[in-house]
């Protein structure tokens, strides 16, 4: 696989069109043995596809430490266009993640130490973070990475901030995204604010991403962020929870449930899953909601008693606090509508 893309079919706005005075901006993605593949080639294809629907306003390039030829995480091989060491100061510098992130490459921290503060943009795909810390370029930056490894990052990097939720994070030139797909997302959040959201929403077309998620959507769902109790009655719980967002599901009812009493069901229930019940069931009935706004055309009253609010401010409070959205709006971005 060489480390170029040019053979998509999206059209572009109009035949050679060019935004004047805007310059050319150069796209460098860093490749290394263990890289995720589609780290690099899922916000490459936006990039390119950028680039064709506006010409002239990217140039994508992928370079390896010493120019050669590098094996993805899944065996596969990339030819890069160039050696880092000949590569120009680029505009927007990504670094994806992958198996190798796991290995200190002394070689390539130095290169990001002393190149890195040179981009006017700095990028990382899920542990691509860890490569950009290890450089030291994210001392005193909010950022986030694959959630298996936040507590790995912020353990090694303490001047790190480490928000495990988001699926990216930015925090002036600095962006970070978390695992594989999203750094999708934030290549066209980086497209839109480059070209425009009419550009963006074209290139997500074309790669059949329905829309953009925000930054702040989560990573992962309530029973994936949780981990499953030992005991047979609390994974119980944690079902009956899942199943019945609406009904009552404060410590006691689920004690009782439990057979065991409110304090040592609370403390039994954070032991084994990492977080508190009522932690459980907001990120529950948050996400059943968020399934209710996505796949059906229920009323926000309807949907609020359904995942447990009982008032559509309720749902509202809840949705600003975690995702930075009201309801309707998280609805207006993520419901299907028919393609334009």
């Amino acid at each position: 696989m060489a480390g170029k893309v040019g053979n998509s079919s999206l059209p572009p706005s109009r035949p050679g069109l060019r935004i004047e005075g805007m310059a050319q901006r150069n796209v460098l993605f860093v490749l290394f043995d263990g890289v995720q593949s589609l780290d690099v080639t899922g916000p490459l294809e936006v990039f390119a596809g950028a680039e064709q629907h506006t010409p002239g306003t990217y140039r994508i390039r992928t370079a390896s430490l010493d120019g050669a030829a590098v094996r993805t995480s899944s065996g596969l091989t990339v030819v890069p266009d160039e050696a880092l060491v000949r590569a120009g100061a680029p505009h927007t510098l990504l670094v994806p993640g992958g198996q190798g992130t796991r290995r200190p490459d002394a070689l390539l921290t130095d290169w990001l130490r002393e190149h890195g503060p040179r981009a006017e943009r700095l990028v990382s795909v899920c542990t691509g973070a860890i490569r950009l810390a290890e450089a030291g370029l994210l001392d005193g930056r909010r950022v986030t990475t694959h959630w298996a490894y936040c507590d790995r990052l912020a353990r090694d990097h303490p001047a790190v901030e480490v928000d495990p939720d988001p699926i990216y994070v930015r925090d002036g030139q600095v962006s970070t995204s978390a695992g594989v797909t999203s750094g999708i997302d934030l290549a066209l959040a980086l497209v839109e604010e480059d070209l425009g959201r009419d550009a963006a929403l074209a290139i997500a077309r074309h790669l059949v991403v329905f829309l953009r998620r925000p930054g702040n959507q989560a990573q992962f769902s309530a029973q994936l962020a949780a981990q499953t109790a030992q005991r047979e009655p609390l994974r119980e719980v944690q079902l009956w929870i899942t199943e019945h967002p609406a009904d009552d599901l404060s410590v006691e009812a689920l004690a009782a449930r439990a057979r065991l009493s409110p304090r040592h069901f609370a403390r039994a229930f954070q032991t084994e899953t990492g977080m508190t019940p009522g932690r459980y069931v907001d990120r529950v009935r948050l996400e059943h909601a968020r399934r209710l706004l996505e796949d059906t055309s229920d009323g926000i009253e309807e949907i609020s008693r359904a995942s447990g609010y009982g008032t559509p401010e309720g749902m509202r409070r809840a949705f600003v606090r975690t995702l930075g959205t009201a309801p309707s709006e998280y609805r207006r971005r993520f419901h299907p509508t028919p393609a334009q």
